[in-house]
């Protein structure tokens, strides 16, 4: 018998017994404003150069102002942070909302913001893309890193879990 084309049912199943971490990108949508994304589709892709990877979303809001700027954040979140999370998985932007969930923003010195209080941050520059199938997949280069204290958000089967201690 031969084998079946699995459904986008079963494959949504079978990748969400697989844990990740969450993250949020973020770019600039206009001077001094900040579009974010929640995304889980992030990965590391080599240590020489420093490369990371994230997959867009062809409808995404997020997809052409990365196109355009060639640069992001990544954002990865704390255990604490799933109302961040929450919101940043949402199409629409908020400045009422940012304010009572107390988001804030810092910017580097090359113009990528950053989600203050995040677990890490990662400055970014696309060095490539390439459209796969309902998304694009950006590889970029890490031009800084910064890591805090605390634990990260983790995400599994279609929940949000604390790291076990």
């Amino acid at each position: 018998m031969a084998p079946t084309t699995p459904t986008t049912s079963e494959f949504r199943l079978a990748l969400g017994q697989f844990a990740t971490g969450v993250t949020v990108v973020t770019a600039e949508r206009a001077p001094g404003r900040v579009h974010g994304m929640t995304a889980n589709s992030f990965t590391s892709v080599s240590l020489d150069p420093l490369l990371i990877l994230i997959c867009v979303n062809q409808n995404a809001q997020l997809l052409p102002l990365v196109k355009r700027q060639k640069r992001f954040g990544v954002n990865i979140l704390k255990d604490d942070q799933r109302a961040i999370s929450e919101y940043f998985a949402r199409t629409e932007e908020s400045d009422e909302m940012e304010k009572r969930l107390g988001i804030r923003y810092r910017w580097t010195k090359t113009g990528i913001p950053l989600l203050e209080e995040a677990l890490v941050h990662l400055a970014c520059n696309v060095v490539a893309s390439h459209a796969a199938g309902d998304h694009t997949i950006f590889i970029a280069e890490v031009e800084s890193v910064d890591v805090y204290d605390g634990e990260p958000l983790l995400y599994l089967r279609g929940n949000y879990r604390p790291v076990a201690r």
